[in-house]
């Protein structure tokens, strides 16, 4: 039988077993809704409650300051949206050209209402420098939105230094750290952001379940209308389920969160090492300092969408960019944004290696792409 190599975890991450056991009473026997005042409900509205504060915990909050959503297109939607639509005197939004399309969008669909929005062109190494922030921010700036580490090549950006520049013009500072949330340390009292989005299948939780953490006296618009769940802010009845799967997910990747890294990382080493010995050319694209494991690589003159089906074929799993984006063969927005040339661009491939990769795992990425390239 083939042997199967996983290595997309920027798309979606495997479930953590402890997640799935805790999950499983609150599908089964606990189902009462969270809401509801009789006994049935009390177990419900208990877990509720822990799991916020578990995820308080986690990103150093307030349990009051956790919004659970459907995922981080539903947080960075309510975040931009959420936040534009409360200002009636329709001020600026800035974020940068390098965003996942759910800010993008969300920007897009505020512009289309006569909110006015400013881009920001990252550097070549996909750093959004705070200097260019500061140039363009004026006092008539409502929020700025820059993404924690960037999805497709993994650059960590200077976030506590772009939102002192935004609180310094009196506005709001969304993050969105889908990507980040569960790998890095993450302290959002340090960074002094206000907003911060997060999903759960990213940090091997539960796909369709994600939180917004807002800081406790941000203004924003409720995200749906309805019963009073959440604070009167997104009705709707909780997935007591998955909100459980995703704290446990949560808590237990940020207990290990420095023997995951320093793993991850070895990975990586050993992958580049293992690249550069068998002679394959190829660049790295996002810099330095970026997220353990992600690795965004061109190889000048190559397919990126070939080298992905090659791939598929001999059982490996990677990606030629954002995931999110996988029906659109065209050069990537974020490597147009960080100007890489069209050859290196065409060629360029994600392969996002996960706490559950191995050794071998690695081996048989690098010997199969020894074939594909030669």
């Amino acid at each position: 039988m083939k042997q199967l190599i996983y290595a997309d975890n920027a798309a979606t991450t495997q479930l953590d077993k402890d997640a799935f056991e805790a999950m499983i009473p609150w599908l089964l026997d606990e189902y009462g809704n969270a809401s509801q005042p009789y006994t049935l409900a009390r177990k419900p509205k208990s877990a509720l409650f822990q799991a916020r504060r578990t995820i308080a915990e986690c990103i150093n909050a307030l349990p009051e300051e956790i919004y659970f959503t459907s995922g981080g297109t539903e947080s960075d939607n309510w975040a931009i949206k959420g936040s534009a639509f409360v200002d009636t005197v329709k001020r600026t939004t800035i974020t940068s050209a390098f965003e996942h399309h759910a800010i993008l969008n969300s920007c897009k669909a505020i512009e289309r209402l006569g909110f006015p929005v400013t881009y920001i062109w990252p550097t070549s190494e996909g750093i959004i420098a705070p200097d260019t922030l500061a140039q363009i921010i004026t006092n008539q700036t409502r929020l700025v939105s820059t993404m924690l580490a960037n999805n497709e090549i993994g650059t960590i950006q200077p976030i506590k230094e772009l939102c002192d520049i935004a609180h310094a013009h009196g506005a709001l500072f969304h993050t969105d750290a889908v990507q980040a949330v569960g790998h890095v340390k993450i302290d959002v009292q340090g960074l002094g952001i206000d907003m911060l989005s997060a999903s759960a299948h990213k940090f091997n939780g539960p796909k369709g379940i994600g939180f917004l953490y807002i800081r406790k006296g941000t203004q924003i618009i409720p995200y749906a209308d309805g019963g009073a769940q959440e604070n009167g802010y997104r009705a709707g009845t909780e997935n007591i389920a998955s909100i459980v799967g995703m704290a446990v997910a949560l808590r237990n990747n940020c207990t290990h969160l420095e023997e995951n890294v320093a793993y991850v990382q070895s990975l990586e080493r050993l992958l580049l090492k293992e690249l550069q010995e068998a002679q394959i050319l190829f660049i790295r694209n996002g810099g330095k300092n970026t997220l353990p494991g992600l690795l965004s690589l061109s190889f000048s003159g190559a397919g990126g969408e070939a080298i992905l089906h090659r791939l598929d074929l001999m059982g490996i799993s990677i990606s030629t960019g954002s995931a999110c984006n996988s029906e659109n063969t065209e050069i990537s927005h974020v490597l147009k944004a960080i100007q890489l040339e069209e050859k290196q661009a065409k060629g360029t491939v994600r392969i996002s290696l996960g706490r559950n990769n191995t050794e071998e795992d690695v081996e048989g990425i690098v010997g199969a792409l020894t074939k594909i390239l030669r």
